[in-house]
């Protein structure tokens, strides 16, 4: 097989055709430009618009308390209005919101567009993840494994480029950054501006060896599905244990050098990169989603073990644990994202998926506002608490594996001369 053919049959192997390698570009831009910022916002407020502590933290707050309704909202208004669009408002509006920064100093104000900005930010996953549904039917986790591994690769290139530009000590570079940002809004929303709609969820029946029956017709009343996204809120821990507790308890509580905490960042990110799309595959139907919440909770018992070991006296115990607890934080990262796409979408009607993944959203919101103050209150408590964490953890995958039990039907026997299809209804 030569190069080209090579290639080729590497586009091909990516669901939803070239609209769906397109989004993927959109992505991996998106994440570059956040990766130029997000690690320099704090220090942008502080340096340049002069910002004290105390105000930098009031401000991140009260962004990430209102961004809590961009993902309802983006998910009611999707149901509504072509999708396509929907996209395209949300990455001008946060492009807009973050260019409002620099024409101001005023506290009110940058609180004012942080908040702004907030909403379309935690609207973007949603909006994407409702995107691949549609453009990818039944491949729609395997495209959202390898939307996320293109993720992690824009927030590398991005972290990196902030990095370089730092390096030079200049307050100028924060500046550059940020409009650097900006710059990558406008680059995907003209990129998603050439996708085409894709097909609305009434239209289109998905054939799946499993479905979920007797859901009712809107998320805040469905019972079920409330109780599933609250166990959800729980299981996206891993995400603030690993970027907010992991390199807070290393200074403060472990013999290991501070600089294990970037490395180990970075094994994060690399073992994303080459696990997510491969263990997808165990993803691929309702029953076989849920099926891994099992060794999910197996994972949290692992590396809040390993936390707790890593306090122990010791430099290289130190590092041997912390390094065991990333790894199984990491797959359990892997697991959970993979679980809760097949799940999330499987237990939403097809005519109310947009507010169904609303409601899902919230989840990661809530984790993102409450988790730290949840992690730094447990390495407060010592290194016993890790473990009573790891459990509570798995309180909450046994909820959520019971919860959605009657709503996940056996799968259906593969039919060996009709294969699964994407229809349209008339």
């Amino acid at each position: 097989m030569n190069r080209t053919t090579w290639h080729r049959a590497a586009l091909d192997r990516i669901p939803g055709g070239r609209d769906g390698r397109r989004m993927l570009l959109v992505s991996i831009i998106d994440k570059t430009g956040t990766g130029l910022w997000a690690g320099c916002t704090a220090l942008y407020l502080t340096y340049v618009s002069g910002l004290g502590l105390g105000q930098v933290g009031l401000l991140m707050t009260v962004s990430g308390g209102v961004g809590i309704a961009g993902a309802p909202l983006a998910g009611r208004l999707a149901d509504r209005f072509p999708l396509v669009r929907v996209i395209v408002g949300a990455q001008l509006m946060r492009g807009a919101a973050l260019l409002a920064l620099l024409t101001t100093d005023h506290f009110l104000l940058l609180t004012l567009y942080s908040a702004l900005g907030a909403l379309p930010d935690r609207a973007g996953s949603v909006l994407i993840k409702l995107y691949a549904a549609r453009i990818a039917g039944p491949d729609r986790v395997r495209y959202q494994a390898i939307q996320r591994t293109t993720v992690n690769i824009g927030w590398s290139i991005g972290g990196l480029g902030a990095a370089a530009a730092l390096a030079t000590g200049s307050t100028r570079a924060y500046g550059l950054l940020l409009v650097g940002n900006v710059l990558s809004y406008l680059v995907i929303a003209v990129l998603t501006l050439r996708c085409d709609e894709p097909p609305a969820p009434s239209r289109t029946v998905a054939t799946s060896a499993d479905t979920p029956k007797g859901r009712p017709a809107g998320p805040w009343r469905d019972r079920t599905f409330l109780a599933y996204t609250a166990t959800e809120a729980a299981l996206f821990l891993d995400d603030t244990i690993l970027q907010v507790a992991v390199p807070l308890w290393i200074v403060h509580a472990t013999a290991a050098p501070a600089g294990l905490a970037p490395l180990l960042l970075v094994l994060n990110t690399v073992l994303v990169v080459l696990f997510q799309v491969p263990l997808s595959r165990f993803a691929a139907t309702t029953t076989a989603a849920r099926r891994l919440l099992v060794p999910l909770s197996g994972l949290f018992v692992v590396g809040t073990l390993a936390l707790a070991a890593s306090a122990a006296d010791g430099r290289t115990l130190a590092i041997t644990a912390l390094a065991v607890a990333v790894i199984a934080l990491t797959f359990a990262e892997i697991i959970h994202a993979t679980a809760s796409w097949e799940l999330s979408l499987a237990l939403a009607p097809a005519e109310a998926q947009g507010a169904y993944l609303g409601v899902h959203g919230l989840a990661q919101s809530t984790q993102r506002c409450a988790g730290p103050l949840l992690v730094t209150g447990v390495m407060t408590a010592g290194p016993l608490a890790w473990p009573l964490l790891g459990l509570a953890l798995v309180a909450a995958g046994a909820a959520q594996h019971r919860v959605i039990r009657d709503r996940v039907t056996a799968p259906a026997p593969p039919s060996l001369s009709v294969p699964a299809v994407t229809v349209s209804e008339h």
